[in-house]
């Protein structure tokens, strides 16, 4: 009997190497239901199994992809945790990229939410974009209620640095996402992705639902990126590692701790791998108020970064 077809790389279009494991729609929508009072299965769409699959490029990707809807989004985004988290300057991820902006250069940050890092480059002419967004754009002159293929019809290639923070694994095509962004890039401007990494501390935490469909629909490796890069006609790629913060290191002193550690299976409906998280989550509260962040290049970091460069001059 032949195995199951595997699906292609939603970067490269190349079949995928191999299956890390099937994941029950049941087991994924109860966890939802009970950790974070969300309902995924509106945006399941009717799939009762996803696959989680690696590509040649060490992407992995659950097939089919089913990015969250709005309902979900609403319901996730109501936890203390998610919103403090969207709302922290002090993100790594934020301070690389300021690091690169120039005084004056014209910034657009897709998928903006609450506009947060418009704070780390105040040298910056700023634009956040978001057709979610939850303020007022009467208010808040910086923020355009738009997708970014709305975007470019008023904008193409105007800008120094086209940034997506936390957004390329939730969308179900990425590289027409990448393409977009470049598009929106004057010749010589920069593109920055911020993006979940595989393997991570968020990889070993057994059934760790922010990486979970319909949420987080790809785990990004460094081979990933820049492939990604490429074939949006991008160059100069560099792949830089996000270190901790004090407002994400939870999750990297929760994998220290769980009891089970999720290593060739991230998902399974076992009361081990349902309680470890539990008892995991006291000491590691304390140890990421108590002790010192991981020391950056001794430890994976909370995400990876890709910088590249958009061929040309101004």
């Amino acid at each position: 009997m032949s195995g199951p077809a595997h699906p292609l790389c939603p970067i490269t279009g190349e079949p995928a190497v191999r299956r890390v494991q099937v994941v029950d729609a049941r087991l994924l929508a109860a966890l939802w239901r009970i950790v974070h009072r969300t309902d995924p299965r509106p945006s399941f769409r009717g799939s009762t199994r996803f696959g989680l699959w690696e590509s040649p490029t060490g992407l992995y990707f659950f097939d089919p992809m089913r990015a969250g809807d709005a309902g979900f989004y609403a319901g996730f985004y109501r936890s203390r945790f998610m919103r403090g988290y969207l709302r922290d300057p002090a993100r790594a991820e934020f301070r690389l990229a300021a690091e690169r902006i120039a005084p004056g250069a014209r910034v657009l940050d897709v998928g903006c939410g609450f506009g947060t890092f418009r704070h780390r480059v105040p040298q910056a002419d700023y634009t956040g974009l978001d057709p979610h967004f939850s303020g007022d754009p009467a208010k808040d002159p910086w923020a355009r209620k738009q997708t970014l293929a709305e975007h470019l019809a008023e904008r193409a290639g105007r800008y120094d640095a086209v940034c997506a923070f936390q957004v390329m694994e939730h969308v179900e095509d990425p590289l027409a996402l990448m393409r977009e962004m470049a598009a929106a890039l004057r010749p010589g401007g920069l593109a920055f992705v911020g993006v979940p990494h595989v393997p991570s501390a968020q990889s070993r935490i057994p059934n760790w639902l922010t990486n979970a469909v319909p949420h987080h629909l790809t785990w990004w490796s460094d081979p990933a990126l820049r492939a990604l890069a490429g074939r949006a006609g991008l160059t100069d790629a560099e792949v830089l590692v996000s270190p901790w913060s004090r407002g994400d290191v939870f999750v990297h002193w929760l994998a220290r701790f769980s009891p089970v550690k999720a290593v060739t299976r991230h998902y399974r409906h076992a009361a081990a791998w349902h309680l470890a998280p539990l008892a995991a989550a006291v000491p590691a509260y304390l140890a990421s108020r108590l002790l010192p962040l991981p020391a950056p290049g001794r430890d994976e970091g909370v995400s990876l970064l890709l910088v590249a460069r958009k061929p040309g001059f101004p």
